[in-house]
C-alpha cells in the first residue's frame, strides 16, 4: 500500500504525540527515526474513514507492531483498554462511515497540509519545554 504525504505527516504526529516512544514496550527512538518506530493502525490503513484518525493509531516499535499484527485479539484488548470503551466504540462507528472514507481519498493534499501544520505546532511545544504526551487535532 502506497504511503502518501498525508500518511507521513500523520505518522510523525502519532510518534511525536508520545515523544517517539513505543506505547507498548517503552523503547525510545531518536527523532525522527522513521524506520524503527511505526505508526500502527488498530483498524487497517485500507479503511480511509479512520486512516487519519488519531484514535486509530499508536506509536509501536517494529517488534510490537508485528506482535499486534500477529495477535489481533490482543491488539483489540490493548486498544480498548487504552482508549476506554466509549472512544473504542466511537472509533468502530467512525470506521463504518463510507462517506468519510470517500472524502479522505479526495482530500489527501489537505490532510497532509493539516498534519504537517500540527506536527510543526507540536515541535514548537517541545521547543518550549513541554514534555509528555501531546495531543493534536485530527483532520
Amino acid at each position: 500500500m502506497k504511503i502518501t504525504p498525508a500518511d507521513q505527516w500523520f505518522g510523525r504526529c502519532i510518534k511525536e504525540r508520545v515523544g517517539w516512544t513505543c506505547e507498548r514496550c517503552g523503547k525510545v527512538y531518536n527523532i525522527p527515526d522513521t524506520q524503527g518506530l511505526h505508526c500502527s493502525h488498530f483498524i487497517g490503513r485500507g479503511n480511509y474513514a479512520v486512516r487519519f484518525e488519531p484514535l486509530n493509531a499508536f506509536a509501536h516499535c517494529c517488534a510490537c507492531h508485528f506482535y499486534f499484527e500477529g495477535n489481533p485479539h490482543i491488539f483489540t484488548s490493548w486498544s480498548k483498554e487504552r482508549l476506554g470503551v466509549d472512544l473504542y466504540e466511537l472509533l468502530l462507528e467512525k470506521s463504518n462511515d463510507i462517506m468519510a472514507g470517500k472524502s479522505a481519498r479526495r482530500e489527501l493534499k489537505e490532510i497532509a497540509q493539516h498534519y504537517e501544520s500540527e506536527y510543526n505546532r507540536m515541535l514548537g511545544e517541545r521547543a518550549r519545554g513541554v514534555v509528555g504526551r501531546l495531543e493534536f487535532t485530527g483532520y
